[in-house]
């Protein structure tokens, strides 16, 4: 998928198309006033202040129609400089100017560009002319607060997208569209993956099948780690007020924080499972032989986010990280680090996932610990990627205040991009928790640790596997794996009740479709349900003790012996063992 914001062509030309959409809005609704006009990952979106009137989906096409005929015109779009006060006067009419006026820095010259009838303030650049903005399409309109915050206006937000030519719009639609079939929330319904209840938003319901695929995702989990030398705890979800002061979470991430009192004690519910893993390193005395020392938990975590910003899935108040801590010595970074990245790119290999990876550094304020120890860790960092094979982009400044991090961008089938992966080094809370190990010569050093995880979270993970398999899941993931459908119950049913004893004798998640229903009606709804594989079992099946099966998405039949079958079913399973 392409980034409309990164790409310097695609983003002038999105960034002049929503000037152009701004315009034939004022045509349209002349009351109409504006507040920002960004481009972001998708394309821009305009957000537009209506009074009284609402701007329905079908609308919008009327607007595209003025936008067409405002670039038939041809107009130039012409930038101007004036000072701050002739800007104040200009747009003394408009409250939402005005505000983004005074708070530009007085001492910059204003840029404005003017197209026909329309001017606006912005930075710029834009195209020549407005006649350079022929393939476009609105996509939708929402709501948006002013400034995003609730307590303010509620503005509509228009979406939509612009190219350079009519075959890359047309890509681009069909992407879209394409999306729109694997979307998470449609999917996960359909599939009885998952629910979201009124009665709490941003808590997700797992139902049976979701459970099935979570529950693969953590066996796979604990099986990996395992094999990688990771120890396992489970730390509380709730823990004093005291606890989250030391941390520093407390007076940095307050408000995001759910809260209540015991014992006329002050108690917050973990939005993260770190400061819990420091208690269980403190638990005990370690040794420098001890390190490096590899600590993990499912943890179950719980964030307030703006009612606004729930996502099915991908953002929801609480959600399950694949945590680990790692306490290391620190001329045990870099091959900690490569062993890791070893690591995550055989977790991601077995889902089809590709990948990027991005260095962020050191922040140029706010930051703690000395330079050197922050250069020799971004070189760690750097050195470990390098020597497994990978290069990282550098993201400068990106960085935590209390280290800098590798974050991994998983691409999807369809291109697009989710940040999952991270490996965090901190300098912080070793030092806040006053965490130790007995060195060589007895004295007591302060360990360096890596936060890092790899789903990211179980939650969002599942989602962004949803859209990945557009709900069609590997054999090993798949709620159902095997569906039997007996041609005839009266005369197959007890040969298909034999097939499924021994395949559930062998725990495969085989289902035994026996309904009084006709057999095209069950086949197609194993592809609904995209089931991996259906066998059908007739006359012919029965005579020669054989298996006829289908795999999801195939219309060919293959018939073949038990043992053969069994074979098969069996290397599909093993899939997810590396």
């Amino acid at each position: 998928m392409r980034n409309f914001k990164e790409e310097k062509d695609l983003n002038i030309l999105n960034h002049s198309c929503a000037h152009l959409l701004a315009q034939a809005v004022k045509h349209l609704y002349p009351q109409a006033k504006f507040w920002v006009g960004p481009v972001v990952n998708e394309g821009f979106y305009y957000d537009i202040d209506l009074g009284d009137t609402v701007i329905k989906e079908e609308d919008l096409q009327t607007i595209e129609k003025e936008m067409k005929k405002i670039a038939k015109d041809g107009k130039k779009i012409v930038r101007h400089e004036i000072s701050k006060e002739e800007a104040l006067d200009m747009f003394k009419d408009d409250k939402y100017k005005l505000d983004l006026i005074e708070n530009m820095d007085e001492n910059n010259v204003i840029s404005i560009y003017t197209q026909g009838d329309f001017t606006d303030l912005c930075r710029g650049p834009h195209v020549d002319s407005v006649k350079e903005l022929k393939y476009f399409k609105l996509l939708k309109v929402s709501g948006a607060y002013w400034k995003g915050d609730s307590n303010n206006k509620m503005f509509q937000r228009i979406y939509g997208v612009c190219f350079k030519t009519e075959e890359e719009l047309k890509e681009h639609l069909d992407f879209l569209e394409e999306a729109k079939k694997r979307d998470h929330k449609k999917l996960g319904k359909e599939l009885d993956i998952f629910m979201i209840s009124e009665y709490g938003p941003g808590f997700p319901f797992f139902l049976n099948n979701g459970m099935i695929i979570r529950n693969e995702l953590e066996n796979f989990w604990y099986r990996e780690h395992k094999k990688e030398g990771y120890e396992f705890i489970k730390t509380p979800i709730m823990l004093n007020k005291e606890l989250w002061e030391l941390s520093g979470h407390w007076y940095n991430y307050r408000e995001n924080m759910y809260t209540s009192e015991i014992d006329d004690k002050t108690y917050a519910i973990k939005p993260m499972n770190c400061p819990g893993g420091m208690l269980v390193y403190k638990n005990s005395l370690h040794s420098y032989k001890d390190l490096p020392l590899r600590v993990g938990e499912l943890g179950q975590v719980h964030r307030h986010e703006a009612s606004g910003a729930l996502n099915g899935l991908f953002r929801v108040r609480t959600f399950t990280q694949d945590d680990a801590h790692i306490f290391m010595r620190e001329d045990q970074i870099e091959e900690e680090v490569i062993r890791l990245i070893n690591f995550i790119d055989r977790m991601y290999k077995v889902f089809g996932l590709t990948y990027d990876i991005e260095l962020s550094t050191r922040p140029e304020e706010k930051y703690i610990g000395s330079l050197e120890i922050w250069n020799r860790s971004e070189k760690a960092l750097e050195d470990a990627c390098l020597k497994s094979g990978h290069t990282c982009k550098i993201n400068p400044g990106d960085g935590a205040f209390y280290g800098p991090k590798l974050d991994f961008h998983i691409k999807d089938s369809l291109g697009r991009v989710w940040q999952c992966g991270t490996i965090q080094l901190d300098m912080n809370l070793p030092e806040r928790f006053d965490l130790t190990y007995v060195d060589k010569d007895g004295s007591k050093k302060r360990p360096v640790m890596l936060h890092r995880v790899i789903y990211g979270s179980i939650e969002r993970f599942i989602g962004i596997l949803i859209e990945h398999y557009a709900g069609a899941f590997p054999f090993w993931l798949a709620p159902v794996e095997i569906n039997i459908i007996p041609v005839n119950n009266e005369v197959h049913l007890d040969y298909a009740k034999k097939i499924y004893k021994e395949l559930d004798d062998l725990e495969y998640r085989v289902k035994l479709d026996d309904r009084d229903e006709k057999l095209s009606y069950k086949m197609r709804e194993c592809q609904t349900k995209k089931i991996p594989v259906t066998v059908v079992l007739g006359d012919k099946e029965m005579e020669n003790n054989t298996i006829s099966y289908r795999l999801f998405g195939s219309q060919e039949t293959i018939t073949v012996s038990m043992d053969e079958f069994k074979s098969y079913i069996k290397e599909q399973k093993n899939k997810c063992n590396i």
